[in-house]
């Protein structure tokens, strides 16, 4: 090949790199654009209806401090789809990890109080063990058995939250370290410690997509598996590293779950596997894989807890924040799948003429 045919070839490949990494960046923004005006709207709606209620300085602080831990298992929930894989396991994960802090402490506390409060950080990183152990388990059955995702995190999701149940035998559980109680209660002016925490895992979570080799991998594994594959990328690794960053996040909200309230169950939470896939699809995920953005996750956490402290001001049902959530995604599919810009071009034809 001579110099020039190599240099047009490092040309084409150039601007090639350059357009996909143009339109990624308009992807990006159109996702986040949509997930701002979505919590503005939702915010200023609620407002409206019910100011006195909704405005108020201790249901904004609720706000924050429900948000983390559906907004980290969202978070969770985005990296296993953006391989186009699923995690259904993730709560069953946040349960064993919460539940193995309580299990733990209590028992230690049983023989020496003050050591067993001494041990609360022996007992959290015992906790994110457990969450890699899990996501291991699912990265071994997706990656090297072949296992579809749906179906292997669906099977060791009834795993986990059989063994969480006949651990605890189906009660509920109380007792956690004090640090970690008084953690969850803390508050840096008015933002409670764990909203904090959530900002710096989606910025963790954020860097290692949009910034490292890992991320890049995920995204391409996502988007094509088969040119990946030729590409030389070493898919099984790729998507077991993946599934254990899964169950890591999982093991996190596990810890954010008991630091928030201190108790632990295996049923905890279990309206949240279809909440968290929502929250993924609608902060622009792609459900096929090969894009993801976590601001766009992290806007859609917000929102929907927004809807949900509006819901509650105005004193309606669960059941109908259900029906707003599906109305939602809906609706933002729907806004999704119309190609504006040929509407507004038929418009401007149809007014001309």
């Amino acid at each position: 090949m001579s110099d020039s045919q190599l240099t047009l070839k490092q040309t084409n490949h150039r601007v090639d790199e350059w357009t996909k990494h143009i339109l990624a960046r308009v992807h990006s923004n159109h996702s986040i654009l949509r997930m701002m005006i979505l919590v503005v709207v939702a915010f200023g709606l609620f407002a409206l209806l019910s100011p006195r209620v909704f405005l108020t300085g201790l249901n904004m602080q609720n706000m924050l401090l429900a948000v983390p831990e559906i907004g980290i298992l969202a978070v969770a929930m985005m990296v296993a789809m953006l391989t186009g894989g699923i995690d259904l396991s993730l709560v069953s994960i946040a349960n064993l990890a919460a539940i193995t802090i309580s299990t733990s402490f209590t028992a230690l506390a049983a023989h020496d109080k003050a050591l067993a409060e001494n041990l609360g950080p022996a007992l959290i990183l015992l906790a994110l063990l457990v969450g890699l152990a899990a996501g291991a388990v699912n990265g071994f059955l997706i990656a090297y058995v072949g296992v579809t995702p749906i179906l292997a995190t669906l099977g060791t999701m009834q795993i986990f939250n059989g063994l969480a149940v006949v651990w605890t035998g189906g009660k509920t559980l109380y007792g956690s370290p004090s640090g970690l109680t008084l953690f969850g209660k803390t508050a840096i002016w008015v933002i409670p410690a764990l909203f904090l925490v959530f900002i710096a895992i989606a910025g963790v979570v954020a860097f290692l997509i949009g910034r490292t080799p890992l991320g890049l991998g995920l995204t391409l594994e996502g988007a094509n598996p088969v040119a990946s594959r030729y590409s030389g990328i070493n898919s099984r690794s790729l998507l077991m590293r993946s599934y254990l960053l899964t169950g890591l996040l999982g093991a996190v909200a596990g810890i954010v779950f008991i630091a928030r309230n201190p108790t632990a169950s295996a049923d905890y939470g279990a309206s949240y596997v279809l909440l968290v896939i929502v929250i993924a699809v609608l902060g622009g995920t792609n459900p096929n894989g090969g894009f993801a953005t976590v601001a766009g996750v992290f806007l859609a956490a917000m929102t929907l807890q927004v809807v949900q402290s509006g819901f509650t001001a105005l004193r309606l049902s669960t059941f109908q924040y259900s029906i707003a959530q599906g109305a939602i995604l809906i609706t933002v599919l729907i806004v999704d799948q119309v190609n504006w810009s040929k509407v507004f071009r038929r418009n401007r034809r149809t007014s001309r003429a």
